[in-house]
């Protein structure tokens, strides 16, 4: 059964760094699998209130358009010897914005970034580039960290972006979390990958008036939780989706960090905000301190985007349609 009927799209901004050439295999990779159109973007980053037409402004423009035109030839070939025809775009101005003026515009499935640029922010561009657009994207983004990954694993193992082989879609039954999930099962279908669910129960706290929780609720609760679980893994089944679900006990970040250093995890789908009420231009917490920490890539969940004809997986009674 096809989760998703109509041609997807695949909208890849590239700086032409380092962290955009990681994030540009998986853009490949993706391409291929979902047999998706892709269009790479270059952001000629230009601080709005200078003078376009200033000489040396003038002569700093040429020069990046140069470099940039360049870059994309040799990333067009690249996708060319892969069987993948690439449309590349430049534009100049603040990067954020001129993806998201793009997305907007292009209305792809999906957008590729890269999460180090050549500005050389520690870590990720979080609190710059890449976090504007995960806030305000139009669809899903993914997000791929620079590094190559080779020895984050147990036995130096890389991450390969043309199989992977287990996505792993944290959730607390929010609504962002469903979503995340009915989106992480359109990705699976189209990546030929299993689905693994995971569910942390944070720790107990007090009551307002110093006392535990009695054993007999906390039990009752993880029982109820289990078989919301199984019920939700039975829907993937009966979709043709190999699944499991996994219960751990911990903070949320820590939870999925440790979750996603399995050997077969190649990708974390999750939303970006949960049932914590958290506004969705705040970001949250939790999906930001994966972002900065995980070992794979990660594709965050905000305004999930499904073609005419989705069928979904999960079966609620309203499911989000590229809002």
């Amino acid at each position: 059964m096809s989760l998703s009927a109509g041609r997807s799209s695949i909208l890849f901004a590239t700086d032409g760094s380092q962290g955009s050439s990681t994030a540009e295999a998986y853009a490949f990779a993706l391409a291929r699998s979902w047999s998706a159109s892709l269009t790479v973007l270059h952001v000629l980053e230009f601080p709005s209130g200078l003078d376009p037409e200033n000489p040396v402004n003038r002569l700093y423009l040429a020069e990046l358009m140069k470099q940039a035109t360049q870059e994309l030839v040799e990333l067009k070939a690249r996708a060319a010897d892969r069987g993948i025809s690439a449309e590349t775009k430049i534009a100049t101005g603040i990067p954020s914005e001129e993806v998201l003026a793009a997305a907007t515009g292009e209305e792809p499935d999906l957008i590729v970034v890269g999460t180090r640029g050549k500005t050389g922010l520690a870590h990720v561009l979080l609190g710059s580039t890449a976090e504007r657009i995960i806030r305000t994207a139009p669809c899903p983004v993914l997000a791929v960290r620079a590094e190559r990954y080779v020895e984050e694993r147990a036995g130096g193992a890389r991450h390969n972006p043309s199989d992977i082989q287990r996505i792993l879609v944290p959730i607390d039954f929010s609504d962002c979390s469903l979503d995340a999930l009915e989106y992480g099962a359109l990705v699976a279908q189209r990546s030929k990958a299993s689905i693994r669910i995971l569910h942390v129960l944070e720790p107990v706290s007090y009551g307002l008036d110093f006392t535990l929780p009695h054993p007999a609720k906390r039990d009752a609760d993880r029982t109820a939780i289990t078989r919301r679980l199984s019920d939700l893994t039975a829907a993937l089944t009966s979709s043709g989706l190999a699944s499991d679900f996994v219960i751990s006990g911990g903070l949320p970040a820590d939870s999925i960090l440790n979750a996603a250093v399995a050997p077969d995890v190649g990708l974390i789908v999750m939303g970006t905000h949960g049932r914590r009420g958290l506004s969705h231009a705040l970001f949250g917490s939790v999906a930001e301190f994966v972002l900065r920490k995980a070992s794979c890539p990660v594709l965050t969940v905000r305004s999930p985007k499904f073609h005419p004809g989705h069928r979904p997986v999960l079966g609620r009674p309203s499911m989000p349609n590229n809002v």
